[in-house]
């Protein structure tokens, strides 16, 4: 049994909601489908997230960049006409536009990642990643090219949405450049290159317009890039990089530890944030613009209630070291690995194939719940915090590792293992103080186990789908009572529990 003692006034720290303020999601063209803006607007509810980023903006999918483009000389039109009505540039803001407009009626601001390459500015067209869209990856063939597009594309989104909106969006220089993102060679000093350009051309529209890097994985290059951008510099108003809780010690850390999934992400965001202090710029905000437990498709993690206290511990352990972390991604309208073929595979999604809530987003609901001052607690299963209106929010978890790894899933142990007893004893709050319990668990808005009783079937029927739907759903909450300031609580393995006092 685990006892917690929590005083509700007692001396609290900030506790911003640094987790939930940005999410990512599939590449930039998939925002114009009416189911990807119907999941944005589900999960803008459970969290009241400011901002999404996804890659992409500038390929041809979406059109904004041919230089050999050439208005088209409808029939009856003199060229006085056509120059009239047509635009003769190179530039084609017509998705760019819908995109981003559509992102803001959903109260939703772009996090703008600059990527990838316009196939017909590629100095390489070859150069195409191993994505199902086949993104061109390669640096520009002429600099001044991409300066030039640069500046058009932040100049449109100023001259349409005004400086003080579009100051308050984040623009992040390229996706990952130390790995197969990015065909510079060798990679860092031409990443470098493209980031030195790139931060040039914006902070020349706009000073007030903020920019950063590295945008890499595995917590890579952060010393070199602002040791770089100070002896060069270069405009930088903010650190971003990548960590996944299944990336290896090794690729992050240069050590040789087994790090678990449950510590991974907090070990690689304290590292990062000790080198930003040791930096020139020790101030600097730090934005982890991807995480999640995995960043394969591993139905046992992604797809699970482990997401649960997952999601509460790294939570826990990442208070005060970065501004924002940016989960990975909040929807399954997404096609790195191709068309979905069904809607529990492990993707990275809060919400599956036909708008089905997945566990993760019933664990973001519960902890948006969470207030935004913490108590001191000495516990790795608990975090006790206290609302603007005085009132308590205390998260419990039991966290258990993953049945099974990799993209093969393994249905539920018949023995789970242990659960968890917690014992909560509240001072200065009334004795027998109603309270409000949320689970997530095995059989709390587990939308799996109904799933799994259905046999697990790759195209689920309509109504099945409406099943799924509602057995996706957050289960409601308990209403109960303090026994004398006391709460004796059981959570079972990979289970986590909100409570809150009225």
């Amino acid at each position: 049994m685990t006892t917690l003692r929590i005083d509700a006034k007692a001396a609290t720290t900030p506790f911003p909601h640094f987790w939930e303020q940005t999410f990512g999601s599939g590449r930039a063209i998939l925002s114009l489908r009416q189911d990807y803006r119907e999941d944005l607007r589900t999960v803008k509810q459970a969290t009241d997230f400011k901002s999404v980023r996804f890659h992409g903006i500038f390929m041809d999918d979406v059109g904004l960049y041919d230089p050999d483009r050439r208005p088209i000389k409808f029939a009856q039109m003199t060229n006085a006409d056509v120059a009239a009505n047509s635009d003769s540039g190179i530039y084609n803001f017509s998705y760019v536009d819908q995109i981003y407009d559509g992102l803001l009626a959903n109260g939703i601001r772009p996090f703008v990642e600059l990527s990838f390459m316009p196939k017909k500015m590629a100095s390489d067209p070859n150069a195409l990643h191993a994505f199902w869209y086949k993104q061109n990856v390669s640096p520009p063939k002429d600099y001044k090219l991409w300066d030039d597009m640069i500046t058009a594309f932040v100049e449109h989104l100023v001259a349409r949405y005004g400086i003080d909106e579009v100051a308050q969006w984040d623009f992040e220089v390229w996706n990952e450049p130390n790995i197969d993102f990015w065909a510079g060679n060798p990679k860092q000093p031409t990443y470098f290159e493209l980031y030195d350009h790139t931060a040039r051309a914006i902070k020349k529209v706009n000073a007030r317009l903020r920019v950063g890097g590295p945008s890499t994985a595995q917590a890579a290059w952060v010393a070199d890039f602002l040791a770089h951008c100070k002896k060069d510099n270069v405009p930088v108003d903010f650190v971003s990089t990548h960590v996944y809780g299944n990336d290896t010690a090794k690729n992050v850390l240069g050590t040789d530890e087994d790090v678990p999934r449950d510590h991974m992400v907090a070990r690689a965001v304290k590292m990062v944030h000790d080198e930003i202090l040791a930096s020139p710029y020790p101030k600097i905000p730090l934005i982890m613009s991807e995480y999640n437990a995995s960043y394969a498709n591993e139905p046992d993690v992604t797809d699970s209630v482990y997401m649960g206290p997952w999601l509460a511990s790294n939570i826990s352990q990442c208070d005060g070291l970065t501004q924002s972390m940016s989960y990975w991604s909040f929807s399954d309208v997404f096609e790195e690995q191709g068309v979905v073929r069904t809607p529990f595979y492990g993707g990275f999604g809060l919400i599956a194939e036909d708008d089905i809530p997945k566990p993760s987003l019933n664990a973001f609901a519960m902890l948006h719940r969470l207030g935004d001052r913490r108590i001191k607690l000495d516990s790795d299963s608990a975090l006790a915090t206290r609302r603007e209106d005085g009132s308590l929010a205390i998260a419990l978890w039991n966290y258990a590792a993953p049945y099974g790894s990799g993209p093969a899933y393994t249905p539920p142990p018949t023995d789970p293992g242990p659960s968890k007893i917690f014992t909560v004893k509240l001072e200065h709050v009334s004795p027998n103080a109603p309270i409000e319990i949320w689970r997530l668990d095995a059989d709390h808005g587990n939308v799996i186990k109904t799933y799994d009783a259905m046999g697990r079937p790759a195209f689920p029927t309509r109504d099945q789908v409406a099943k799924l739907r509602e057995a996706g759903k957050a289960s409601p909450p308990e209403s109960s009572s303090l026994k004398n300031g006391n709460l004796t609580i059981t959570i079972p393995p990979q289970g986590l529990v909100l409570i809150t006092t009225r």
